[in-house]
Protein backbone atom coordinates (compact mmCIF):
# COMPACT_ATOMS: atom_id res chain seq x y z
CA UNK A 1 0.00 0.00 0.00
CA UNK A 2 1.60 3.31 -1.07
CA UNK A 3 2.51 5.78 1.66
CA UNK A 4 0.30 8.83 1.97
CA UNK A 5 1.76 12.14 0.96
CA UNK A 6 2.05 14.79 3.68
CA UNK A 7 -0.99 16.59 2.27
CA UNK A 8 -3.01 13.35 2.15
CA UNK A 9 -1.99 12.48 5.70
CA UNK A 10 -2.96 15.91 6.96
CA UNK A 11 -6.29 15.74 5.13
CA UNK A 12 -7.02 12.35 6.70
CA UNK A 13 -6.08 13.64 10.15
CA UNK A 14 -8.34 16.65 9.71
CA UNK A 15 -11.21 14.45 8.56
CA UNK A 16 -10.84 12.11 11.54
CA UNK A 17 -10.69 15.02 13.97
CA UNK A 18 -13.75 16.59 12.35
CA UNK A 19 -15.73 13.34 12.48
CA UNK A 20 -14.80 12.81 16.12
CA UNK A 21 -15.62 16.39 17.08
CA UNK A 22 -18.99 16.12 15.35
CA UNK A 23 -19.82 12.98 17.32
CA UNK A 24 -18.75 14.50 20.65
CA UNK A 25 -20.34 17.92 20.12
CA UNK A 26 -23.64 16.31 19.17
CA UNK A 27 -23.54 13.77 21.99
CA UNK A 28 -22.16 15.85 24.86
CA UNK A 29 -22.55 19.48 23.80
CA UNK A 30 -20.08 22.21 22.92
CA UNK A 31 -19.06 23.57 26.31
CA UNK A 32 -18.12 20.25 27.94
CA UNK A 33 -16.23 18.89 24.92
CA UNK A 34 -12.59 19.91 25.18
CA UNK A 35 -10.00 19.85 22.42
CA UNK A 36 -8.06 17.36 24.54
CA UNK A 37 -11.05 15.02 24.52
CA UNK A 38 -11.45 15.35 20.76
CA UNK A 39 -7.76 14.57 20.28
CA UNK A 40 -7.85 11.58 22.64
CA UNK A 41 -10.98 10.10 21.09
CA UNK A 42 -9.55 10.51 17.58
CA UNK A 43 -6.20 9.01 18.61
CA UNK A 44 -4.10 12.14 18.12
CA UNK A 45 -2.25 14.66 20.23
CA UNK A 46 -3.74 18.05 21.06
CA UNK A 47 -1.06 19.50 18.80
CA UNK A 48 -2.64 17.70 15.86
CA UNK A 49 -5.88 19.55 16.57
CA UNK A 50 -4.12 22.92 16.64
CA UNK A 51 -2.30 22.14 13.41
CA UNK A 52 -5.70 21.87 11.70
CA UNK A 53 -7.92 24.28 13.67
CA UNK A 54 -7.00 27.53 15.41
CA UNK A 55 -9.27 26.87 18.39
CA UNK A 56 -12.44 25.09 19.51
CA UNK A 57 -14.67 27.74 17.91
CA UNK A 58 -13.13 27.13 14.50
CA UNK A 59 -13.50 23.37 14.98
CA UNK A 60 -17.18 23.76 15.87
CA UNK A 61 -17.78 26.03 12.87
CA UNK A 62 -16.30 23.29 10.68
CA UNK A 63 -18.59 20.72 12.33
CA UNK A 64 -21.64 22.93 11.74
CA UNK A 65 -20.55 23.45 8.13
CA UNK A 66 -20.38 19.66 7.74
CA UNK A 67 -23.87 19.21 9.21
CA UNK A 68 -25.31 21.96 7.00
CA UNK A 69 -23.70 20.46 3.89
CA UNK A 70 -25.14 17.06 4.75
CA UNK A 71 -28.61 18.52 5.22
CA UNK A 72 -28.45 20.50 1.97
CA UNK A 73 -27.47 17.30 0.16
CA UNK A 74 -30.41 15.47 1.75
CA UNK A 75 -32.83 18.20 0.68
CA UNK A 76 -31.41 18.24 -2.84
CA UNK A 77 -31.78 14.47 -3.16
CA UNK A 78 -35.33 14.65 -1.80
CA UNK A 79 -36.40 17.32 -4.29
CA UNK A 80 -34.54 16.23 -7.42
CA UNK A 81 -37.27 13.94 -8.78
CA UNK A 82 -40.27 15.92 -7.53
CA UNK A 83 -42.70 17.24 -10.13
CA UNK A 84 -45.21 19.97 -9.33
CA UNK A 85 -45.74 21.94 -6.15
CA UNK A 86 -47.36 19.18 -4.10
CA UNK A 87 -44.62 16.68 -4.97
CA UNK A 88 -42.02 19.24 -3.93
CA UNK A 89 -43.79 19.99 -0.67
CA UNK A 90 -44.28 16.31 0.14
CA UNK A 91 -40.58 15.64 -0.44
CA UNK A 92 -39.63 18.70 1.61
CA UNK A 93 -41.91 17.66 4.47
CA UNK A 94 -40.41 14.17 4.50
CA UNK A 95 -36.96 15.73 4.96
CA UNK A 96 -38.29 18.12 7.60
CA UNK A 97 -39.81 15.27 9.60
CA UNK A 98 -36.38 13.63 9.78
CA UNK A 99 -34.29 16.73 10.43
CA UNK A 100 -36.10 19.76 11.86
CA UNK A 101 -36.00 19.52 15.63
CA UNK A 102 -33.21 16.97 15.86
CA UNK A 103 -32.35 17.42 19.54
CA UNK A 104 -28.59 17.04 19.30
CA UNK A 105 -28.15 19.25 16.23
CA UNK A 106 -30.55 21.93 17.45
CA UNK A 107 -28.96 22.03 20.91
CA UNK A 108 -25.49 22.41 19.41
CA UNK A 109 -26.60 25.24 17.11
CA UNK A 110 -28.30 27.11 19.94
CA UNK A 111 -25.51 26.58 22.47
CA UNK A 112 -22.83 27.75 20.05
CA UNK A 113 -24.84 30.75 18.84
CA UNK A 114 -25.59 31.91 22.39
CA UNK A 115 -21.93 31.60 23.37
CA UNK A 116 -20.86 33.51 20.25
CA UNK A 117 -22.60 36.70 21.36
CA UNK A 118 -19.50 37.74 23.28
CA UNK A 119 -17.10 37.20 20.36
CA UNK A 120 -17.51 39.58 17.40
CA UNK A 121 -15.34 37.40 15.17
CA UNK A 122 -17.41 34.26 15.73
CA UNK A 123 -20.62 36.27 15.38
CA UNK A 124 -19.36 37.53 12.03
CA UNK A 125 -18.58 33.95 10.95
CA UNK A 126 -22.08 32.81 11.92
CA UNK A 127 -23.63 35.83 10.20
CA UNK A 128 -21.77 35.02 6.98
CA UNK A 129 -22.99 31.43 7.10
CA UNK A 130 -26.53 32.58 7.82
CA UNK A 131 -26.37 34.92 4.81
CA UNK A 132 -25.11 32.07 2.60
CA UNK A 133 -27.98 29.88 3.78
CA UNK A 134 -30.54 32.60 3.03
CA UNK A 135 -29.00 33.12 -0.40
CA UNK A 136 -29.25 29.39 -1.11
CA UNK A 137 -32.92 29.33 -0.09
CA UNK A 138 -33.64 32.45 -2.13
CA UNK A 139 -32.04 30.82 -5.16
CA UNK A 140 -34.15 27.71 -4.72
CA UNK A 141 -37.32 29.78 -4.32
CA UNK A 142 -36.52 31.76 -7.46
CA UNK A 143 -35.80 28.62 -9.45
CA UNK A 144 -38.91 26.77 -8.34
CA UNK A 145 -41.18 29.81 -8.75
CA UNK A 146 -39.97 30.26 -12.34
CA UNK A 147 -40.28 26.56 -13.07
CA UNK A 148 -43.82 26.33 -11.65
CA UNK A 149 -45.04 29.73 -12.85
CA UNK A 150 -45.54 31.08 -9.32
CA UNK A 151 -45.30 34.74 -8.34
CA UNK A 152 -43.91 35.15 -4.83
CA UNK A 153 -45.77 37.66 -2.61
CA UNK A 154 -42.47 39.23 -1.55
CA UNK A 155 -38.88 39.26 -2.73
CA UNK A 156 -37.09 35.92 -2.77
CA UNK A 157 -34.61 37.31 -0.22
CA UNK A 158 -37.39 38.28 2.21
CA UNK A 159 -39.18 34.97 1.68
CA UNK A 160 -35.92 33.13 2.39
CA UNK A 161 -35.46 35.10 5.62
CA UNK A 162 -39.02 34.30 6.70
CA UNK A 163 -38.71 30.58 5.91
CA UNK A 164 -35.31 30.22 7.58
CA UNK A 165 -36.56 32.02 10.69
CA UNK A 166 -39.63 29.80 10.81
CA UNK A 167 -37.52 26.69 10.31
CA UNK A 168 -35.10 27.63 13.10
CA UNK A 169 -37.92 28.48 15.50
CA UNK A 170 -39.77 25.30 14.61
CA UNK A 171 -36.60 23.29 15.15
CA UNK A 172 -36.19 24.69 18.67
CA UNK A 173 -39.84 24.01 19.50
CA UNK A 174 -39.68 20.44 18.14
CA UNK A 175 -36.47 19.78 20.09
CA UNK A 176 -38.54 20.55 23.21
CA UNK A 177 -41.77 18.92 22.01
CA UNK A 178 -41.33 16.49 19.09
CA UNK A 179 -45.12 16.19 18.71
CA UNK A 180 -45.29 19.65 17.14
CA UNK A 181 -45.93 18.97 13.44
CA UNK A 182 -43.59 20.22 10.71
CA UNK A 183 -46.53 20.64 8.32
CA UNK A 184 -46.72 24.34 9.23
CA UNK A 185 -43.59 24.92 7.16
CA UNK A 186 -44.85 23.50 3.83
CA UNK A 187 -48.21 25.15 4.55
CA UNK A 188 -46.49 28.54 4.73
CA UNK A 189 -44.75 27.76 1.43
CA UNK A 190 -48.20 27.04 -0.04
CA UNK A 191 -49.29 30.50 1.08
CA UNK A 192 -46.23 32.00 -0.59
CA UNK A 193 -47.15 30.07 -3.73
CA UNK A 194 -50.65 31.53 -3.70
CA UNK A 195 -52.40 28.32 -2.64
CA UNK A 196 -54.28 29.88 0.25
CA UNK A 197 -55.95 26.70 1.44
CA UNK A 198 -53.35 24.32 2.87
CA UNK A 199 -53.17 21.15 0.87
CA UNK A 200 -54.30 22.70 -2.42
CA UNK A 201 -52.12 23.22 -5.47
Amino acid sequence: MPRLTRAESQARTREQLLATAKELFLRDGYSVTSLEKVADEAGYSKGAVYSNFRNKDELCLAVLDRIHDEQVEMVAQALVDAEGLEDLLAAFQAWAERSIGDEAWTSLEVEFAVGARRDPRVRAELAARDKAMRDTIAGLLTGFSERLGITLPMSADDAATALLSLGIGLGVQRAIDPTIPVSVLPDVIRLFAGARDAGTA
